[in-house]
């Protein structure tokens, strides 16, 4: 698993959402390695060792045992686990089966559906999966700068994609081929029972312009979680550690101070 490493101190490990890799993370490897061994990794079929053929599975499920195999052979002890939109699920289902590699899990816009009682298992808002899908049917026919506009736009605000550092847009063009196949392996629902399983202390972030879908995930899970936090960054949107990385690194330095 590729990966990227700075600082010395307890382990950090930054997990990447849709779209990105390891370079998502520079802000926080910047502002934070002061204090902690931070290391962010790129997941399978991620940049820089992509594309992968299609004997390698894209899963969910496969990406949070690799995670757990890699802290295994990182060594450094169980980590602090920071997470973003897809790599919040990602993130949760670690925590969910192999705890024993988690001190903390901080879950930022954590993505995926929720099932909710009285609700329809794992559903998303009606308009997420049409829009989603055109999307990645738009990548697969080769008009990337389109497909990515309209997912971008979609987990952020209108606009966003225009309006992001060329750094961003080039890395979400070298992910682009990982779209088609995360719609290919939907993301599991996160459940009370599930979120009550987990013992480590938790972390939740939303932004306060972050679309509904990750607020509302953020709201529940919030309820669910028996030992946990939560903050909303004022002003940011889904990209809140990119666009307000001050404050993002300032809530996971005093998480995890305060809990030591």
């Amino acid at each position: 698993m590729p990966y990227v490493e700075r600082g010395s101190g307890p382990l950090l490990l930054f997990v990447h959402g849709s779209l990105c890799d390891y370079r998502y993370w520079q802000p926080q490897l910047a502002g934070l390695a002061a204090r902690y061994r931070c290391v962010a990794v790129s997941l399978t079929h991620y940049w820089p060792i992509a594309p992968l053929p299609s004997t390698v599975p894209f899963s969910w499920s496969r990406h949070a045992d690799e995670l757990a195999q890699f802290l295994e052979r990182l060594g450094g002890g169980p980590a602090h686990v920071v997470a973003h939109s897809r790599g919040g699920a990602v993130a949760f289902q670690l925590a969910a089966r192999h705890p024993q590699h988690l001190r903390t899990l901080t879950l930022a816009d954590p993505g995926g559906p929720l099932w909710a009682p009285g609700e329809r298992e794992g559903t998303f808002p009606d308009t997420v999966n049409p829009l989603r899908a055109r999307a990645a049917q738009l990548v697969e026919q080769g008009d990337l700068e389109a497909g990515l506009q309209l997912f971008v736009d979609s987990v952020s605000r209108v606009g966003s994609w225009a309006k992001s550092p060329s750094a961003f847009r080039a890395m979400a063009i070298d992910n682009a081929l990982t779209l088609p196949l995360q719609f290919q392996d939907p993301l599991p629902a996160y459940t009370r029972e599930a979120a009550w399983s987990l013992r480590c202390r938790s972390m939740l972030i939303d932004g306060e312009k972050s679309p509904e879908l990750f607020r509302r995930n953020v709201g529940m899970l919030e309820g669910w979680l028996p030992d946990v936090r939560r903050h909303t960054i004022r002003g940011a949107s889904h990209g809140m550690n990119l666009a307000h990385p001050s404050a993002f690194n300032r809530h996971i330095d005093e998480f995890i101070r305060d809990g030591d």
